[in-house]
């Protein structure tokens, strides 16, 4: 049997109470650290297939609010959140102002970019304007990595 024996000389701290670590390998750290917490991120996924749809932080402020309740013309209340991008939601049919929520915006259906379950719309308005409304119902939270 083999005994370790430990020189405590070997974790003391430099005399000078500076860091092991010199130069531009603190600065790696650093950046690993800052690119670990942007894959962090939170994102919003589709609740029924968690295929990614957007960011938190692509979080917009429309009207005065980010938030905002509506009901369709067959009565139909929806809860959406409004969003700048939301890269995992495609889009079906011809844009439509009929019964539009934001006026000046024509809108289209919004679904998950895998599964086609219904999370939203997109609203475009003049001069390449556009945002996203998703159901907020329809998207859950989820801040691992890789998803």
């Amino acid at each position: 049997m083999h005994k370790f024996q430990t020189d405590i000389r070997s974790f003391r701290t430099p005399p000078d109470n500076s860091r092991w670590l010199e130069g531009d390998q603190t600065g790696t750290i650093e950046k690993t650290r800052k690119k670990r917490k942007l894959h962090e991120e939170r994102r919003l996924l589709c609740r029924q297939c968690l295929f990614a749809i957007t960011n938190a932080s692509d979080r917009i402020i429309v009207n005065g609010s980010h938030s905002h309740t509506f009901a369709n013309p067959h009565g139909i209340v929806f809860e959406i959140g409004c969003y700048g991008n939301a890269t995992g939601c495609g889009t079906v049919g011809a844009p439509s102002n009929e019964f539009t929520w934001f006026g000046g915006y024509y809108w289209q259906v919004g679904i998950c970019g895998s599964c086609l379950m219904h999370v939203g719309w997109r609203f475009s308005g003049a001069e390449q304007q556009q945002f996203f409304g998703l159901i907020n119902d329809r998207l859950v939270e989820s801040t691992s990595v890789g998803l």
